[in-house]
């Protein structure tokens, strides 16, 4: 954690009242990181909300559905998450624009009474809190720019489609009366590719953490699973967590490195997701295609039957129990994404004593120490992740394994708890009460410039009818034409009615 932040005890802080808006509350980093700070700041003291666009209750974190936290799923039955797996940014912005609304006119919000607004991911709806609670702060965390998570942008098209939402993200953003990232590497990144934003506003750094509270595991289950030698990954199934490298890695060991030692796959897994479902199909077919046996699960149950001889496990969405129980059982962490914003599978990982092997780029380089709590390897080098695997499980004496576990655990403990993220959000919500904040009048010229551009459109279009459907079909189709060009009218006349009223403020 920042060496800045003061020390403030739960019964020293005024309580407040704060809501969370996160857009789909799944299993992932982002997911995790918004669960442990609503519970810290819970934990506090603080009376929190989280409101969700979408929470299936079989693919979500524990604290999000056994009453841990409040939790409340609205506006998810008006916009789809894609179009024909195509669209998803635009869908996003309007789910948030739509949660918002919709928490707005049903009044949960305003008898909440938030003193403070905790959104992250998606900004686009920053200007919209920002008018509708003009006097509620609003805490913005990044954990990476949206614009570098685009894929697709070698298409011109690609790119041409993604200038409004790239300029919307920065823009959005401003609105936030503070805005944190996950750590100094997102930080640079978003210096990178907004400028002007990381000149004005001072990014503050808010690492995720883990709950070190000791867990208890049954021990029917732990025991099931130390005959083997576990090198496990756990991350969501997408492509760009190249969990691809760590099954070319595992191949190098060769047959004889390999006997007693399983590669366990765990992760996000939604069937809902084209990537999640073409991506494990491609790393079955790359573990098929190097002669290793596969076999996927999803369940406790299942996986603790799976044959000896399988080389490749690959679990899908597991259990908070079972990822627990991996952790504790595995022999040594392989996490492979490169550029990781952050990454909070390492911490989870040394806090057990799980030596940890990742890739020497991003968030791993901030949380990780090379030969202290575990090692840093070139994505591009297999060979290099091979040897660290090797020596792991063949040449490395228990006793080095052993002052390893006790470094990472400490490293935890010590910097990334989740009393020290909690108190650190609770410091961020604190320090921008006083902030001044960004004027609402060039948000009002933005929704002027909106309401004449549809106007203008709206004369070129009714001029365009009337010539291409000539003066008898004009004469004929005259009261819908002027029907939609009335309710047009009182769409862009309350629009601006909206801008005006802010031009006030």
């Amino acid at each position: 954690m920042p060496s800045h932040s003061r020390p403030i005890m739960a019964e020293e802080t005024p309580k407040k009242n704060i809501a969370f808006f996160h857009p789909d509350l799944g299993i992932g980093g982002a997911e995790r990181l918004i669960i442990d700070a609503a519970v810290g700041l819970q934990n506090r003291g603080h009376k929190v909300v989280v409101f969700t666009s979408y929470r299936d209750p079989r693919h979500c974190f524990d604290e999000a559905r056994d009453g841990t936290l409040d939790v409340r799923v609205r506006g998810d039955w008006l916009v789809p998450s894609s179009i024909f797996s195509r669209f998803t940014i635009i869908c996003a912005i309007l789910r948030q624009l739509h949660l918002i609304i919709w928490a707005y006119f049903t009044s949960e919000i305003a008898e909440f009474a938030p003193s403070a607004f905790v959104v992250d991911q998606l900004s686009a709806g920053l200007p919209l809190l920002r008018y509708l609670y003009p006097q509620t702060r609003i805490l913005f965390y990044c954990h990476f720019p949206d614009l570098l998570l685009a894929q697709g942008r070698a298409s011109i098209i690609k790119r041409v489609y993604r200038i409004p939402f790239d300029w919307i993200e920065q823009w959005s953003m401003s609105f936030a009366d503070s805005t944190a990232v996950n750590s100094g590497f997102t930080r640079g990144m978003v210096g990178m590719v907004f400028p002007e934003l990381a000149r004005t506003e001072d990014l503050q750094i808010l690492y995720p953490c883990v709950d070190t509270k000791p867990k208890q595991l049954p021990e029917d289950i732990v025991a099931a699973w130390k005959g083997l030698d576990i090198l496990l990954s756990i991350n969501r199934f997408e492509k760009k967590k190249d969990i691809a490298l760590a099954i070319k890695a595992y191949a190098g060991l060769g047959a004889e490195g390999r006997k007693g030692v399983r590669l366990v796959l765990a992760g996000g897994y939604d069937h809902r997701v084209q990537e999640n479902v073409t991506y494990h199909q491609e790393l079955v077919d790359l573990a098929e295609g190097l002669k290793l046996k596969t076999a996927t699960t999803k369940t406790i149950v299942t996986a603790l039957n799976i044959p000896l001889d399988i080389d490749v496990l690959f679990l899908l969405s597991v259990p908070s129990t079972l990822k627990d129980m991996l952790l504790n059982t595995a022999k040594l962490l392989i996490y492979t994404p490169s550029n990781e914003h952050f990454g909070i599978v390492p911490l989870e990982a040394m806090l057990v004593g799980l030596p940890v092997l990742a890739a020497n780029t991003g968030g791993p380089l901030e949380t990780v120490v090379h030969g202290k709590t575990g090692w840093l390897c070139p994505p591009g080098d297999v060979e290099a992740w091979t040897a660290v695997m090797y020596k792991v499980l063949h040449q490395i004496s228990p006793s080095e394994l052993k002052t390893i576990s006790a470094a990472g655990r400490k490293r935890v403990e010590t910097e990334f708890s989740i009393t020290k993220m909690a108190e650190r959000f609770d410091d961020l919500i604190d320090d921008m009460q006083n902030k001044k904040r960004k004027s609402m009048k060039m948000f009002a010229l933005f929704m002027l410039s909106l309401c004449v551009s549809a106007w203008i459109t709206l004369i070129y279009a009714s001029i365009a009818w009337r010539y291409w459907h000539g003066e008898r079909r004009r004469r004929e189709t005259s009261a819908a034409e002027m029907s939609i060009i009335a309710a047009n009218t009182a769409v862009i006349l309350g629009s601006a009615f909206f801008a005006f009223k802010w031009l006030r403020n």
